[in-house]
Parts: structure tokens; sequence; C-alpha cells
């Protein structure tokens, strides 16, 4: 995910986008809206509103924040606007969610890594 030694995305880069889509999913509303529209190719605005259980206008804001990120995508077909998921922008936050989960347990680890260097987990204590 972040790694300083593959081609592509440098990590400061990775690092921001990582942390512009963790930003934009840091609200319940929002995540009840991703989990919504997760259910649905796509829907009209109204039907977020009833589902969220918020003002039209703070659904509104949240909205433009996950398009904001990327995370949320919306098609104006007049008179409403169809919301629909971008399968591929949580591919950076996902990758590193995944890279967390397959570390093994810090019990299990060698060593502690300090600055004076890898100190063995027997002597660590």
């Amino acid at each position: 995910m972040l790694d300083r030694n593959r081609a592509g995305p440098s990590p400061v880069v990775e690092a921001d986008r990582v942390a512009a889509l963790a930003k934009a999913l840091a609200h319940p509303a929002r995540v009840r809206i991703v989990a919504f529209l997760l259910s649905r190719p796509g829907c009209i605005g109204g039907d977020i509103v009833d589902q969220v259980g918020l003002a039209q206008s703070t659904v509104s804001e949240h909205l433009r924040i996950l398009k904001e990120a990327g995370i949320v995508q919306g098609a104006i077909e007049y008179p409403r606007i169809c919301y629909s998921l971008d399968p591929t922008a949580l591919a950076p936050l996902g990758a590193l969610i995944e890279a967390i989960a397959a570390r093994p347990p810090a019990a299990e680890a060698p060593c502690c890594h300090t600055p004076e260097g890898c100190i063995p987990r027997a002597s660590a204590r």
C-alpha cells in the first residue's frame, strides 16, 4: 500500500489520499449514505434523505463531502439527481486496511523496533 519501493504514486500522495478518504467517511451519516448506496445501483436524493433521517440540507452537505472525495458520483436526470458509488474510489483505503489485517499480531513479532534498532521481544519487557 504505502511501499516506498514500488512504482506509482509517491507514499506521501498515497497517504494523503487515504487520509482524505478516511476523513470523508469519518461521520456516521456519511457511512449510512454509503451503505444505502451500496444497497442500490443508484438512487434519487430524496430516498437518501428518507433513509438517513436528516434534513435535506444536511444530507446535501454530506453528499458534497463524499463527492469531493470521489466516493460518490451524482448524475442529473432532471428533475432528480441520481447518486452512485465509484467502485474504485476506496481502493487506497482498502489496500491499507488489507495490509493491516494481514500483518501478524505484535505478540508474534520477533522484536520491538526502537530508534536504537530491533530489540528481541524477550528483552523488550
